[in-house]
């Protein structure tokens, strides 16, 4: 960390780039993948491949109609 950053920390609270990674925007949440994979019965690369909009959908059609 340089001296500029580690003074915007400490003056303005601006966190540091620590290397993270930031997720995907449409990234799906970890509890819908779940639901899709084990309840639903569909495959890792089939959920993989889903928009969020999509999974949604998915999951709720087995909900509303149990397929």
């Amino acid at each position: 960390m340089d001296e500029a950053t580690f003074w915007a920390c400490v003056k303005d609270g601006a966190l540091p780039d620590r290397g993270v990674p930031e997720p995907p925007s449409q990234a799906l949440p970890a509890d819908l993948v779940h639901l899709l994979i084990s309840r639903v019965g569909l495959g890792e690369a089939e959920v993989a491949a889903m928009s969020k909009e999509n999974a949604i959908a998915r999951l709720q059609k087995y909900w509303t109609e149990g397929v």
